[in-house]
């Protein structure tokens, strides 16, 4: 097509249709990316779109359950819940994200919420999720968060329940804390969510799935800045059951103030039942500082104590057991016929074994003792020759029948197992064969021997109630929140071991001469119009030079002895049996036995004897007899 000018010449006109196929092309390329992206958002994404439409408007508030309370066995309550008011925060809700930390920090007075934020999204902290920042405030705090309101966009004041253990330190370490749930936690728990709280040691931690309930929700609706309007709907929380204990509020404090600020552990049980009546481990720590978050500098102050205040002494402590190993010696011995109870020896305050002079804690000797006074008076030499003939294995053999060496079962976590040697243990630790002089550091409860308090005490228990080994529990029933029993547990038998009556009766008798005689070396342990049978023990910390005869008090404190004492009570029908240990404190007699008088003094106090006769024989259900040297 052409066109002519005014001059007469002829310009060509551009043709249309190319560029209106393009700009067509153009359009519809433009209409249907639209329709595509309409399509992705109204169907493919709707319902993500529409939750988190809703989610802007209307929030679901998760409300965790009570945690069940904690009773003594007199129902007195020593952990309960108490409200908590928190600072939270939904970063989504705050357009200026920084400013309104910045302001909150400053009104508060505390500071690093936003790296609690970072941290909470690095888990993976789901839109719209709260973040807590700030724990626990005191009331000028709430005041000033809720007269700022305002201010402060997407924060807003939340009452959460809190554990409170309301004697401190007091029972810690069988109590436990409670701490927030890790990502490792979360991973293996998927009925947990961040937040949440969760047995981390003692109780807490063994008895979680009792104490925790079930948390319920709330549906609510929120203001453009997320504060709540009104309440949509509502599913209820289940409070967690109680648990009844088995431990005695007063006799747990007088366990631990007779501790004092020493270093050591006592646990005092029901013979006839397993059932721990007390447990004190020193030094402790206060779990209230674990409820909320335990602070960085706190926790490193607490794991790199030297004194090791987070260890529960009485399961995880291990000592050597030192002359309340003579016990076992006694029972091996008579048991095994390798000696009777008119069997003596003669004690010149020594006897010398190849080329060593193994020495009598008495340096002038004992002359000739039998059994009764070997044990009264804690004679070395006497058991020494025991050690000698019975041999290392068949000590074994009956420490493990009586409960050394493993496990007690007890339902607290890192129990330890302790040691007792043996030829074939000593094979297999140290590809080295057992030396007929080691068995004599054995005997007295040296060398390599090794126990915790809570399977002396069972020992004790086992003397004072002919042999039968009962699992150590600390729950006497679980209770509903309106006081409904909804479970109890009665005592277990773990074993019983075949013990003669009358033998057992020897060894008995002279524990009791260990308290009562005038020569008895646990005489500090006497109570007027109650008979105790017990058995000191002092277990050596730094092996001393052959020959030398070092002074207790001219020795560090770090280097002394642990002091031991084992008793229970009423010899003629026992009620209690208790074993205690003080660290560095030398003879257990004088450093132990007043601690066991004091909490064995209040019992009696508290439960008067009454005089019935001892059981003969292991109660219904009871395990069948074991021969320890059976095959």
């Amino acid at each position: 097509m052409a066109r002519f000018t005014s001059r007469g010449k002829i310009r060509s006109v551009p043709k249309l249709a190319p560029r209106i196929a393009g700009l067509m092309t153009m359009i519809v390329a433009v209409l249907i990316t639209a329709a595509l992206r309409l399509y992705y958002l109204q169907v493919i994404k709707h319902h993500d779109l529409a939750e988190l439409a809703d989610r802007n408007r209307i929030r679901i508030q998760r409300m965790p359950a009570l945690r069940g309370l904690v009773f003594d066995r007199h129902l007195r309550p020593l952990v309960d819940t108490r409200p908590s008011f928190d600072a939270v925060i939904v970063p989504e809700d705050a357009p200026n994200l920084d400013v309104t930390i910045g302001r909150l920090e400053k009104l508060l007075g505390q500071t690093g919420f936003s790296k609690k934020i970072d941290d909470a999204d690095d888990e993976g902290r789901p839109d719209y999720e709260p973040v807590t920042v700030a724990e626990r405030l005191e009331w000028p705090q709430v005041v000033a968060l809720e007269a700022h309101q305002l201010e402060l966009p997407g924060v807003s004041l939340q009452v959460t329940p809190r554990r409170h253990y309301l004697y401190d330190s007091l029972a810690a370490h069988l109590l436990g804390y409670v701490g927030e749930v890790t990502v490792k936690d979360l991973n293996r728990l998927p009925d947990y969510r961040m937040g949440d709280d969760i047995g981390k040691f003692g109780l807490e931690r063994s008895w979680e799935g009792t104490l925790r309930g079930d948390s319920g929700g709330q549906e609510i609706e929120v203001d453009s800045i997320g504060r709540r309007l009104r309440l949509l709907r509502e599913i209820p929380e289940r409070p967690g059951n109680s648990v009844v204990m088995t431990i005695d509020l007063d006799l747990q404090r007088v366990a631990e103030d007779a501790i004092g600020e020493r270093s050591g552990a006592l646990i005092a049980i029901d013979p006839n039942t397993g059932y721990i009546l007390a447990m004190a481990s020193h030094p402790a720590f206060d779990p209230n500082i674990f409820a909320g978050g335990i602070s960085s500098s706190a926790w490193r102050e607490l794991t790199t104590d030297p004194s090791h205040p987070l260890e529960n002494r009485v399961t995880q402590g291990i000592y050597p057991p030192g002359s309340t190993f003579k016990v076992v010696d006694s029972i091996a011995g008579l048991m095994d016929r390798t000696m009777t109870t008119s069997t003596s020896y003669y004690c010149p305050g020594g006897i010398w074994f190849g080329n060593r002079e193994y020495r009598c804690w008495r340096k002038q000797g004992h002359g000739n003792v039998a059994l009764h006074r070997a044990i009264v008076e804690s004679c070395d030499v006497f058991f020494y020759d025991v050690g000698q003939r019975l041999g290392v294995d068949r000590i074994a053999a009956w420490a493990h029948a009586l409960g050394f060496g493993k496990k007690t079962g007890i339902e607290l976590d890192n129990e330890k197992t302790g040691t007792i040697p043996s030829t074939e243990w000593k094979e297999h630790r140290f590809h080295e064969r057992w030396y007929p002089a080691e068995t004599l550091s054995v005997a007295i409860g040296q060398g390599y021997v090794a126990v915790t308090p809570i399977q002396l005490a069972e020992l004790a228990a086992e003397v004072a109630n002919g042999g039968t080994l009962y699992k150590p529990q600390f729950v006497k029933q679980i209770d509903a929140l309106d006081g409904t029993v909804v479970k109890t547990f009665p005592p277990v038998v773990e074993s019983e071991t075949r013990i003669d009556p009358q033998m057992l009766e020897e060894v008995r008798s002279a524990m009791a001469d260990v308290v009562n005689a005038s020569d008895g070396t646990g005489h500090a342990a006497r109570i007027d119009g109650i008979e105790v049978a017990g058995k000191t023990g002092t277990a050596q910390v730094v092996k001393e030079a052959q020959g030398a005869r070092t002074k207790e008090t001219a020795l560090p404190d770090k280097y002394r002895d642990h002091g031991w004492f084992m008793a229970f009570a009423p010899v003629d029908h026992p009620k209690i049996a208790i074993a205690c240990i003080i660290e560095h404190s030398g003879h257990g007699g004088s450093s132990a036995g007043p601690v066991v008088k004091a909490v064995m003094q209040k019992y009696f106090e508290l439960n008067p004897p009454q005089g019935a006769p001892r059981p003969a024989s292991a109660p219904a259900g009871a395990a069948e007899p074991v021969d320890p040297l059976a095959d």
